[in-house]
């Protein structure tokens, strides 16, 4: 039924955007679902790109879901009004990376400093123990050295 009704829509484009539709279709498709949990999972594996929600306590499935580029709540919400009138932006995630990155924001043009303070050399030492077996771990021996250097444990 969904399958059929996409068809009469996308035939009913002007071209070219009926072409376009329909090469963009060939990727697509249309789960059945048993339940709403299923259909979350279902999303959250793909992580969408955009991502309608039109379903009783549609809020309560949003906010269930974790993985998606832009998601648009209510029966009256749509992709395309996130696009070009309500907004937050037009520019998502695609191929998956909704799981972990979202859509374009002022966020990705700030510089993002981290710093971290040890002045505390007793407080400090589980730290520089882990730091040791990690660095190790990961067979990185000059890492592993420099946290040594920073142990009160050293002879």
């Amino acid at each position: 039924q969904i399958d059929e009704e996409v068809k009469i829509q996308v035939d009913a484009l002007p071209e070219p955007n009926r072409s376009t539709a329909r090469e963009a279709l060939k990727q697509s498709f249309a789960v059945k679902c048993d339940s709403i949990e299923h259909c979350v999972k279902i999303s959250d594996d793909i992580a969408p790109e955009h991502l309608e929600i039109q379903t009783k306590d549609a809020m309560k499935v949003g906010q269930s879901c974790a993985n998606y580029g832009g998601l648009f709540v209510g029966e009256h919400a749509a992709e395309v009004l996130g696009d070009y009138g309500a907004g937050p932006n037009h520019t998502l995630p695609t191929g998956g990376t909704g799981r972990h990155t979202g859509g374009l924001s002022v966020f990705n043009f700030l510089r993002i400093r981290t710093w971290m303070r040890v002045d505390n050399v007793e407080a400090s030492q589980g730290m520089v123990d882990d730091s040791i077996a990690m660095a190790r771990l990961e067979g990185l021996e000059g890492h592993a050295r420099a946290a040594e250097a920073r142990s009160t444990k050293r002879a």
